[in-house]
């Protein structure tokens, strides 16, 4: 081995300024035996790196090659696997696990010794060792670290021997030193043997100058001894005098201990004294009530402002005694006791008191009220609550405490006041509606029970004879259920705009009447009574307010029931709900009585009622969507669509059911006008309404049973051609929907401009064949032979279609029996159209139009098919049109 690491440190170390330490011969565990050295070795220069190299045989030769090199520092772990038993086995972990197996358990033990040493010396001992004898982890001896401080002039591995005959290096203070002695020696390097002698003579009067002073300070260390035997003399003198102070102390400490429990005691009783003083305090001052504010609640004045003030100041003070909250203790004093059951005495006679005398303020303010019905029964307004409701609110402060305190009382005086005042409401209303109701009908309040039933002048009629109408009895008197038929059959003057109108404004007075008096209503109840709006869902407000009779008055009295209980504010808005709907029970329904009359007075006012209700119903929800008038005309809004839609399934009904007259034209259809006049009234009506989907659905219902029924008529009509009816009709309702611009019906104003468009080509070219009708007999022969394959200058040799027939054909119609025969025609479609629509010269002229294409389509076909014949008509395109022209002006 020795060989081995010679030949190492000569081939490969030396070269690279390195110096071995230590190896050993290895070969990785559990693979095939490929043996190579591990050695540590350090550099040479500074600083000093040390390695651990894997040094390899080469297998062509007898030299070694350096195979990987890891630098000590980066080792972490060396785990030599059993520190009891020989074992050759161990691992070295750097960056991952390297594991070895040696040749012997001596060579790992040295190996690893070395590695350990150069970890004391170089790493601070950073390396940890696992499973390593202690034996081999002894550390330098303490001598040679403080003889060399440096350690760098000794072997690196301390105990390597060999390698410390070989060399031992000279640290930097040493070589510093070694420096200045030869500076100072001028024969130092020239003559060694002089320069030696000369250390060893100086080394030698060093030597006797040390034990020259060891003698000398003999003396002084028996003078030190003399002084250290005083020194403790007067250390006893000074405990003894410590001791007697120690017993003067003791004595003190126990006379203050005396006074300390006479202290203790004395401020103990002070503590006792202010806190007996603050419980009085306490006491007096929270649970006393004056005598001013008890003889409020005895026998203060409750109907007057100073009465009421005094009283609520009073009653807040008493619920501020009652709400104190008692320390531990207090309630188990006799005084205490008593004082707690004069406050409850106190609120039971004022609560009592108070709950008497709103009872009959409850009582007088509806006498009075009352009273003041007839003033207000001839005109359309209701009785004004508000210096009543003004009167009450001075009392909400007390109705707060009385909520508080006497929840039976307090729900008690809810109960009454709702009975009392819903049937003030009642009678107010009802009279108010009747009122408005004689309005609209124009009767006396004598034949109002004639009258409101549909037996007056202006409602007879049944809607069953509209389908005994025809077109011939468009002069009669319509009925007064109105219909599109109605409308269709009548001018705008005979409608009776000033009635709608005088209805419009009635309605819209009665709402405008109804909804403050609903707001100021639930807002003076939310006041009084002290309960919290809280809105809710519209759905659950809905739902709440149809159970007028039974549940949901049972509900507000279960919710008011419990004394115990402290409503939320979603039950407080229950309750308030509840309340509104007992005091106004009759509104919904005297609402959907008056919505009916109206629908008997004129089925139309239903356009009115629902722009009117709409708007206010989208108001109130903006005001407070939870609220008692929102919910109600919710309720009647439904009533008022729900008639609404009514009428317009009526008007479709009665336009399938229209008959026409077999033995007069046709003309405009009724319910073309009527539709006409519908729109007009409707655009009017929702000129400024916030939604208008309502109509637009109806529109569209209508429209389309208006295109359904003209064609149906006109397949039905004997007197008057199917075109006819069709282009009319529809040529009416193109400019009724271009005028008024309806944008949900922009879609139909097309199609009846195409319907329009297409039955008048259809009826001109229908009319002019029968003025030419031998002559267009025989150019659809042509047409047909040309069809079938005949060439067209073959034409002429066919025998039904020679020279001689065409020129037969053309002299019957000479310039005179054209005009003649257009004559005739002109007075034809004169009697099929009819003349509120005006579309005589309309057709004339498209009729004009299609004469001479007709005259140069028969032209061309001469050409064509007997060329070079110099047949012609015997009339030209300038004649045709002073025919057109001639026949125009003489009509």
């Amino acid at each position: 081995m020795t060989a081995i690491k010679h030949a190492l440190q000569r081939d490969i170390f030396t070269p690279n300024d390195e110096r071995l330490l230590s190896i050993v011969n290895v070969c990785k565990a559990g693979k095939k035996k490929k043996n190579c050295f591990l050695c540590a070795t350090v550099t040479t220069e500074r600083p000093v790196q040390v390695n651990v190299v894997k040094v390899k045989k080469s297998d062509k030769g007898d030299f070694y090659k350096r195979q990987t090199a890891w630098a000590l520092r980066d080792l972490a772990v060396v785990d030599a696997k059993d520190a009891n038993k020989e074992n050759p086995e161990f691992d070295l972990h750097f960056e991952k696990v390297y594991k070895w197996v040696a040749s012997s358990t001596a060579e790992k033990n040295a190996f690893i010794s070395c590695i350990w040493k150069l970890n004391q010396r170089y790493l601070r001992k950073k390396i940890e060792f696992v499973n390593v004898s202690s034996q081999l982890l002894e550390e330098l001896p303490k001598v040679a670290e403080e003889s060399v401080p440096s350690g760098e002039n000794q072997s690196a591995a301390g105990g390597d021997e060999e390698s410390l005959d070989e060399y031992q290096e000279l640290n930097a203070r040493e070589e510093q030193d070694i420096e200045i002695m030869m500076d100072g020696c001028e024969y130092a390097i020239s003559n060694a043997e002089a320069f030696a002698e000369k250390l060893s003579s100086e080394l030698q009067v060093l030597d006797g100058a040390n034990i020259q002073s060891i003698m000398a300070s003999e003396k002084q260390v028996n003078i030190l001894m003399q002084l250290l035997d005083d020194a403790l003399k007067e250390v006893d003198k000074i405990e003894h005098k410590l001791s007697s102070y120690e017993e003067m102390l003791q004595s003190v400490k126990e006379q203050m201990d005396h006074i300390s429990q006479s202290n203790d005691l004395i401020q103990l009783s002070n503590t006792n004294n202010m806190k007996l003083l603050e419980e009085i305090e306490f006491l007096v001052n929270y649970l006393d009530l004056s005598k001013g504010h008890i003889k409020a609640l005895t026998d203060g004045d409750l109907s007057s402002s100073k009465g009421i003030e005094a009283c609520t100041n009073a009653a807040e003070a008493l619920l501020q005694c009652m709400n104190v909250v008692l320390r531990p203790g207090h309630d188990q004093l006799q005084a205490v006791q008593q004082q707690q059951q004069q406050f409850k005495d106190l609120r039971e006679q004022f609560a009592r008191r108070l709950a008497n005398h709103l009872n009959n303020v409850f009582v007088q303010q509806g006498h009075d009220q009352s009273s003041t019905l007839a003033q207000h029964s001839a005109e359309l307004t209701l009785p004004k609550h508000l210096p009543f409701h003004r009167d009450l609110l001075r009392y909400s402060k007390l109705m707060e405490w009385l909520k508080n305190t006497d929840r039976e009382k307090y729900d008690g005086l809810n109960k009454n006041y709702v009975d009392y005042i819903s049937r003030l409401y009642e009678r107010e209303i009802k009279e108010f509606f009747e009122v408005a109701k004689i309005k609209m009908t124009g009767t006396s309040k004598e034949g109002k029970k004639f009258g409101l039933h549909g037996s007056s002048g202006k409602l007879t009629g049944s809607t069953s004879s509209l389908n005994k109408l025809s077109v011939q009895g468009s002069g009669n008197r319509r009925s007064q259920s109105s219909s599109l038929l109605d409308m269709g059959n009548m001018s705008a003057s005979d409608l009776d705009v000033a009635d709608r109108t005088k209805f419009d404004k009635i309605f819209e007075q009665v709402l405008s009447e109804l909804e403050p008096l609903c707001l100021a209503e639930q807002d003076f109840i939310s006041k009084f009574f002290k309960l919290q709006q809280n809105p809710a869902l519209p759905g659950s407000v809905v739902a709440d307010s149809t159970e007028i009779d039974g549940g949901l008055l049972s509900r507000q009295h279960n919710l008011l029931g419990d004394r115990h209980s402290v409503p939320s504010e979603k039950e407080e808005a229950s309750i308030i709900r509840a309340m509104m709907i007992k005091v106004f029970r009759c509104i919904e329904s005297e609402l959907n009585n008056l919505i009916s009359l109206g629908d008997k007075i004129d089925s139309f006012n239903s356009l009115y009622m629902l722009v009117k209700m709409s708007h206010h119903v989208w108001t109130a929800e903006n005001v407070d969507p939870a609220s008692y008038l929102s919910t109600t005309l919710g309720n009647v809004l439904v009533t008022v669509k729900r008639n609404f839609d009514k009428c317009i399934l009526n008007q479709v009904k009665q336009m399938e059911e229209v008959k026409i007259s077999k033995k007069s034209k046709v003309g405009i259809l009724p319910f073309v006008s009527g539709f006409e006049e519908f729109a007009e009234l409707a655009e009017s009506i929702f000129r400024i309404a916030e939604r208008r989907g309502d109509l637009d659905k109806a529109y569209t219902k209508l429209i389309r049973a208006v295109y359904n029924n003209v064609e149906k008529v006109a397949n039905e009509s004997q007197k008057t051609p199917r075109d006819v009816v069709m282009m009319e009709n529809f040529h009416h309702i193109f400019s009724t929907l271009s005028r008024l611009k309806i944008a949900c019906l922009e879609t139909e104003r097309r199609e009846a401009k195409h319907k329009y468009t297409e039955h008048l080509q259809s009826y001109v070219i229908y009319s002019l064949g029968q003025p030419l009708e031998k002559l267009n007999h025989f150019f659809e022969g042509i047409e047909a032979r040309v069809a079938q394959g005949i060439r067209e200058d073959e034409v002429s040799y066919q025998l039904a279609f020679n020279k001689q027939e065409l020129r037969k054909v053309i002299k019957e119609y000479p310039g005179k029996e054209v005009k003649k025969g257009l004559d005739n025609l002109y007075k034809k479609v004169d009697k099929h159209l009819c003349e509120e629509e005006n579309l005589l010269q309309v057709m004339w002229h498209s009729m004009q139009d299609e004469f001479i294409r007709q005259y140069k389509h028969f032209e061309g076909l001469i050409g064509r098919c007997y060329p070079g014949s110099g047949i012609t008509m015997e009339f030209t395109i300038q004649d045709i049109l002073e025919y057109f022209s001639s026949i125009a002006q003489s009509h």
